[in-house]
């Protein structure tokens, strides 16, 4: 056999260059020392330091690892399940606070003065636009439903709208006009089973009100290249909209990284206007206090998260579609979600679950779709399993249900079904 000659770099780069994909793929590859030979004169920079050309198959690519080895780890102190809580209320107490500290946003209280903007009575119900203040700087539209024939104070149940990169649209989303914008429409069908739950509940007896989150609906960006299709929604076409959420969706960074200068989270946001929300909902006549439900799919089931959680005013919480273990999400499930999804810190003390378990003693029901493509399936059962284990702990596992859907991500008729019947039982008397 004859010897083996010296391979110039050249030479490697040449072999390298001809072989197959698959075969770089397959194993990490090593450079040729760079180290120049007595006499060569150096040509060009020096070669790239060694990697490995595996796939990572990481929404962060080959850099996960790197992330991952610097995570000081799962141990999630805030957890009820910690054993550093005498009480289900020193758990509550501290959990709610390490979200507010991490919200970085707590402004100062302000009065809703509301007002009616349009009534539209129907049938069944009695629907009005309403406006009212949040804090000092915002004013957020909202719809609020009230049944017709009601003889005394009613249930009341807060409908949060989902994301799915529908920005031009926000508390629209969970409400059928009769005519709805074509664009409303075509999101019904694909997230609702084409009933929007705020109708479906009015029909049933609730009052609801929904709101138009930040960077949503009348909130949304609104950029001087966007005048020339001007502001009111109705007159859009399809193409208008495809157009502007892509708008909408590029400024999400920005708001994120302008919020992040000034310490502040969207998330926190999004989440105190909720909770003002509650603050309104109770200054209305037709609704009883004691009896105030949430319910949202997706960016609405993480809405209903946080809300049920903090306020306890909230005395049902329904979650929808968003539910699982943040670290088993940081591989492959991150570019799945939007950034108004992150809480900046808060997941060094409370695991997404211990932000559910909060809700403790009140009940809670969590929906999942099984085959939901924004969470890993192990994930979303971990989840579901520290939950009942919290639940358990206090006392009261027959406060929590959690039901899985062989479905993609959605919030269909049945599962609506399921989630009214179970608000039935816990906030109606009739």
């Amino acid at each position: 056999m004859p010897a083996s000659l010296p391979v110039t770099r050249r030479q490697f780069l040449d072999t390298l260059a001809a072989a197959p994909a698959t075969a770089a793929w397959s194993r990490g590859l090593e450079r040729p020392s760079s180290r120049a030979q007595p006499g060569a004169v150096a040509e060009g920079a020096p070669p790239d330091l060694p990697r490995s050309l595996r796939p990572a198959e990481a929404d962060l690519g080959a850099n996960f690892e790197a992330v991952r080895a610097i995570d000081p780890g799962a141990s999630y102190p805030g957890s009820f399940l910690s054993g550093r809580f005498a009480s289900l209320d020193a758990f509550t107490t501290q959990g709610r606070a390490s979200i507010l500290d991490a919200y970085g946003y707590r402004p100062p209280p302000v009065a809703p003065a509301a007002e009616v903007l349009d009534r539209f009575e129907g049938a069944d119900f009695i629907r009005e636009k309403v406006l009212f203040s949040t804090t000092p700087q915002f004013r957020v539209p909202a719809y609020v439903h009230i049944p017709k024939r009601l003889t005394g104070p009613a249930p009341a149940i807060v409908d949060l709208h989902s994301h799915g990169g529908m920005f031009l649209f926000g508390k629209e989303k969970v409400i059928d006009f009769g005519r709805n914008h074509p664009a409303m429409t075509t999101y019904h069908t694909g997230n609702y089973e084409s009933r929007p739950t705020a109708t479906a509940l009015v029909k049933r007896g609730y009052v609801v009100i929904t709101i138009d989150a930040f960077m949503f609906g009348e909130r949304r960006v609104l950029m001087d290249g966007d005048l020339s299709a001007g502001w009111e929604r109705a007159a859009y076409t399809v193409d208008d909209v495809q157009r502007l959420n892509q708008v909408c969706r590029a400024k999400e960074s920005t708001l994120a990284k302008t919020l992040t200068v000034l310490g502040i989270s969207w998330p926190g946001i999004v989440a105190w206007d909720d909770m003002r929300t509650v603050d309104y909902l109770l200054t209305r006549p037709e609704v009883d206090p004691a009896r105030v439900g949430c319910v949202g799919v997706s960016f609405g089931g993480w809405r209903s998260l946080f809300l049920s959680a903090l306020d306890p005013r909230i005395r049902a919480g329904c979650i929808v579609g968003f539910m699982s273990t943040i670290r088993s999400m940081l591989r492959r499930h991150v570019d799945t979600h939007s950034w108004v999804h992150f809480v900046p810190g808060l997941h060094r003390h409370l695991d997404l679950p211990d932000v559910v378990s909060l809700n403790a003693p009140r009940p809670l029901l969590v929906q999942q779709c099984r085959r939901d493509g924004l969470f890993p399936l192990e994930g979303m059962e971990a989840a579901v399993k520290t939950v009942a284990e919290a639940y358990a702990k206090a006392g009261i596992a027959e406060r929590f249900t959690s039901r899985f859907y062989d479905v993609p991500h959605q919030f269909n008729v049945q599962m609506q079904e399921d989630a009214f019947a179970w608000f039935d039982t816990q906030l109606r008397r009739d």
